[in-house]
């Protein structure tokens, strides 16, 4: 990026996933809000353009893109939908571990059709014992010859149910961190089964459940990396992924204010159109400079992240922290310059709404990312 100003063909990237949000996601987004609809066969449309891989490399199918990239692709696709977005954005994530990690082997049996999503891939980090606190996880791999043997929960998992490939964090060692491993999981493996579509306050277009392990047996060929580090790859996996549900914060918040901005201007009270009162336009202004802070700052730590800055971890837990509060604000004060007609679903507020509060809590929560960015500043 060059200074505060991005180049022709990050522009030409952003213009293409905000059109494809405008064309193939936002028409049916509410529809498939109310009727728990997950639009498989849309996002790999998206993956046909390139964005199933977004930074996966180039000799196995991915478009081999940037970080920044990748926060222009998500923040465009949220303002069709952020849920759509945010499922892209963990998919993405969990085929860059393989990409990263991966033996040779592993890399091209699953990141072609990942790319593609003809597998769809999810993120099994989070425990009903075990969320903020990750590295207290409790699901254990004990090696039995080639295979390991699980046996344990996974809770909140994005995509459980309809996925394929289930980036798995087990312990396969000693308590805490050193003791975990990451296993890739395919979902027809014997021994995995899950919980029932959870119900929640938002993102209802794709699925949320809990992944079941009783003695499933994995090969250790499908283990990334060595014993030992899965807590490091699960954390590296983090700092994009942070970055990433920024990114569909913004986006969402964006077509609140877009759609309030159009409200504003039709609605009248008091003898002339909301736009006009000077109260509203201030409230507008604010929006508009918090969304643009958050924006910029998101965009910085995005570059610093491709960089290799060795304050990407912090910067990436400030601006993940920063855009989904500003996000969920810029929703809220929208849903709120909309007066009774926002509590409509029809207008589509009360939606982004709904689905821009969770991402204050997934990806760590915005007091986990304080403690990262506290532990920068004082060395502890």
């Amino acid at each position: 990026m060059s200074l505060f100003a991005l180049p022709d063909d990050q522009v030409a990237i952003r213009d293409m996933a905000r059109d494809f949000a405008a064309e193939k996601i936002a028409p049916s987004a509410l529809h498939w809000d109310e009727h728990k609809i997950f639009p498989v066969d849309v996002m790999r449309e998206a993956a046909a353009l390139g964005m199933g891989g977004v930074y996966v490399s180039e000799d196995v199918g991915g478009s081999g893109l940037s970080r920044l990239d990748a926060a222009l692709i998500f923040e465009a696709l949220a303002t069709g939908c952020p849920t759509v977005s945010a499922y892209l954005s963990i998919h993405n994530m969990s085929a860059w571990m393989i990409d990263r990690y991966g033996s040779e082997e592993q890399r091209r049996r699953w990141l072609p059709a990942l790319c593609t999503m003809e597998l769809l891939a999810s993120y099994c980090l989070t425990e009903p014992g075990s969320g903020s606190d990750a590295a207290a996880l409790r699901t254990t791999a004990k090696r039995d010859g080639d295979d390991y043997v699980l046996n344990g929960a996974k809770q909140f998992i994005s995509g459980a149910g309809a996925g394929d490939l289930y980036m798995v964090m087990v312990r396969t060692g000693e308590d805490g961190p050193k003791g975990i491993s990451t296993l890739v999981v395919l979902g027809n493996t014997p021994g995995l089964s899950h919980g029932p579509n959870e119900r929640k306050m938002g993102w209802n277009a794709q699925p949320t459940r809990q992944v079941i392990f009783e003695d499933c047996r994995v090969p250790v060929a499908n283990r990334l990396g060595e014993e030992g580090i899965g807590f490091r790859i699960a954390m590296a996996g983090l700092d994009g992924g942070r970055l990433n549900i920024g990114a569909c914060s913004l986006g969402g918040a964006q077509a609140a204010l877009d759609k309030t901005l159009a409200y504003m201007r039709e609605r009248k009270a008091f003898g002339q159109r909301l736009d006009a009162f000077q109260a509203l336009q201030f409230r507008l202004a604010d929006m508009a400079t918090e969304l643009e802070a958050a924006r910029v700052f998101l965009y910085a730590a995005a570059a610093g992240y491709d960089r290799g800055d060795p304050d990407a971890t912090q910067r990436c837990a400030m601006a993940k922290r920063f855009a989904t509060d500003i996000g969920f604000q810029v929703a809220n004060d929208a849903l709120q310059l909309h007066g009774g007609y926002g509590y409509l679903s029809e207008y589509g507020i009360e939606k982004i709404v709904r689905d821009l509060r969770v991402h204050q809590i997934l990806e760590g929560t915005n007091e986990i990312m304080r403690v990262i960015i506290a532990r920068g500043l004082v060395g502890r």
